[in-house]
């Protein structure tokens, strides 16, 4: 059946998208529940259950395989749960037609089941004939999850290292698996070729003979090249993805996964392009795995979606991704943190979400990963890493080990973010004999991690009046740029008719375009990445900085062509351009100057 929505809510740190499926799924949203805290997620089956009054039984971690149980057990609820939604929504009765009647008005006005109903309804509301149509027509939002893929820890029981399987990704993976959702898991942060392996040991990720799914794959990417990589792998392994989500590099929420300058509108265009090739060369592989390993092979071909986020704000350019580049859907991410009927924010983060401005939204190296991480100045979490900072204590108890990955000091890994690997770090830069300056250079890049892995799961616990002894009150919140363009808290329909276009919730009048802003964002981040290198540049820095220059200039051409063939573009968007180019060119011509001849 049909998307009901041509818009998705996309994962959003750890508990922000939590329990997102039981709040919308039934209006025919889709949305993404992160799989990294079990613990979490233990907590919130309990709080669900007790609601809704199911029988709950806990999971302890003393249970073998318990994080795999745990994610599962949630799942399950889930979906029951969201089912049961969607099925008394479908039950229409005169005492109960309420639900129905909301769900038709979230849709865009062009849908045709919202034409379909109207036509239905016009004369008389006949709640048989409503109750038979609502069952053949109205779907059900997906409940997809996430798995950042190298966030995949190895575990111990005492010294004893368990196997691979056991590993944080791995277990996700067979909750994910073991569950009885039929929807899709989004895999982001990259390739893990294990982890790839093992999901070949699950049959619903296999298409039966009308090349149906039970578990579809999602691969987050952000260019061409890693796609048809990542396609090319899984296909050995017998395994489709059935969508490539398209993710702007910069412009969006959370882990900022930066390209070599490689911008959404020119790798959407690669998409576009290419998007036959890359079905057909992957599935000619997959059906070739297929018969070789004797399992079963579609009689018609495998579909193929392709999905873009990042930074997308206005009707114009959600229906430009939808028209122009023939994308199956649209992520809204962080615009959605102002939604309580959506997601799970705690009222003081939401204020400071309401008030943020674009200075107060920053790419920070916070993150335990190492990766570059959206984040929002004077959150709660770094005022509480500050206070620890101060008072000559600095790093995290961490309590939850989601991150422990660094293994420089201890074989079974610490986190980055850890009072014990900060203490060790600081220890050994003491014994370097630093100059003041560079010392105290090196103490903040050891010291300015913060512990996402319970600050970015916190805010569940407080929106829920949960116990939040072990996690603290810090809470961490990881918007994208876009979030400065919104200032008040929002109802759902108010904001999906923003999303479509039937309501404006936003005040500013200055927002840039959404491939103006990443070009900005990635300039900057060139010039950043410029100004902590020192001196001449070494061969392998040339390259990479003038490569990185020459794929933003490609991309300035490219939208100088692309904004020639809008209706309605603005000089502005011409003169922004030009100002871009020009800020460009000076760092182009520096490279230059400090290359090693």
């Amino acid at each position: 059946m049909k998307k009901s929505h041509s818009f998705h809510i996309p994962v959003m740190g750890i508990g922000f998208t939590i329990d997102t499926p039981l709040k919308v799924a039934q209006y025919g949203m889709d949305s993404v529940i992160s799989l990294v805290d079990d613990i979490l997620l233990e907590k919130l089956r309990k709080m669900h259950s007790e609601k809704f009054e199911i029988p709950f039984k806990e999971i302890s971690d003393k249970a073998e395989d318990f994080r795999a149980k745990r994610i599962t057990s949630y799942l399950n609820l889930m979906n029951d749960l969201s089912v049961q939604k969607f099925e008394a929504l479908k039950n229409v009765s005169e005492e109960k037609s309420k639900e129905i009647k909301k769900y038709i008005s979230l849709l865009p006005d062009y849908s045709d089941v919202k034409k379909e109903f109207e036509k239905l309804t016009k004369n008389n509301f006949n709640y048989s004939e409503i109750k038979s149509w609502a069952k053949k027509n109205l779907r059900m939002g997906s409940i997809d999850v996430n798995i950042m893929t190298k966030v995949d820890k190895d575990n111990y029981i005492k010294d004893e290292k368990l196997s691979v399987e056991y590993n944080d990704a791995h277990a996700a993976l067979r909750g994910f698996a073991n569950s009885n959702l039929k929807s899709s898991v989004v895999l982001s942060a990259g390739m893990n070729p294990r982890l790839y392996s093992y999901m070949s040991q699950f049959d619903d990720f296999f298409p039966d003979e009308n090349g149906n799914i039970n578990k579809k794959i999602i691969l987050k990417v952000s260019d061409y090249r890693s796609a048809i990589i990542q396609g090319k792998f899984l296909a050995k392994k017998g395994l489709w993805v059935s969508e490539y989500r398209i993710e702007s590099g910069l412009n969006c929420g959370g882990h900022a996964f930066a390209t070599e300058g490689y911008l959404l509108g020119p790798v959407l265009e690669e998409f576009k392009e290419k998007r036959n090739e890359l079905r057909d060369s992957i599935e000619d592989l997959l059906i070739s795995v297929l018969e070789n390993e004797g399992r079963t092979i579609p009689k018609t071909s495998l579909s193929i979606d392709v999905s873009a986020q990042g930074g997308v704000g206005t009707e114009k350019e959600h229906n430009f991704l939808l028209d122009y580049y023939k994308v199956d859907s649209v992520g809204w991410g962080s615009p959605f943190l102002l939604v309580p009927e959506a997601t799970t924010v705690d009222n003081a983060t939401i204020k400071k979400l309401e008030s943020a401005k674009e200075e107060d939204l920053y790419l920070s190296d916070i993150s335990p990963l190492g990766v570059p991480f959206n984040n929002l100045r004077g959150n709660s979490k770094d005022l509480d890493k500050e206070t620890k900072i101060d008072s000559g204590r600095p790093g995290s108890v961490c309590p939850k080990r989601f991150v422990a990955l660094n293994k420089e000091f201890k074989e079974k890994g610490i986190c980055t973010a850890s009072r014990e690997y900060q203490r060790n770090k600081i220890k050994e830069l003491k014994a370097q004999g630093l100059a003041p300056t560079e010392y105290n250079y090196q103490l903040n890049k050891v010291t300015e991690k913060t512990c996402t892995c319970v600050g970015l799961g916190t805010s569940a616990l407080l929106a829920y009046g949960l116990d939040t002894k072990v996690e603290g009150t810090g809470v961490s919140v990881c918007p994208g740029p876009n979030m400065a363009y919104y200032s008040k808290k929002m109802s759902l329909k108010e904001m999906t008719h923003h999303i479509y276009g039937k309501q404006n919730v936003i005040t500013r009048t200055d927002r840039p375009n959404m491939f103006i802003k990443e070009l900005n964002i990635y300039i900057d981040y060139l010039k950043n990445k410029l100004e902590e290198t020192k001196g001449v540049l070494d061969r392998k820095q040339s390259k990479y900085f003038s490569n990185f220059s020459k794929n933003l200039d490609e991309g300035i051409s490219y939208y100088y062509n692309l904004f020639e063939t809008f209706d309605d573009a603005t000089t502005n968007y011409f003169n922004e351009l030009e100002l871009s180019k020009n800020k460009l060119k000076g760092i182009t011509l520096e490279i230059q100057n400090r290359k090693d001849l």
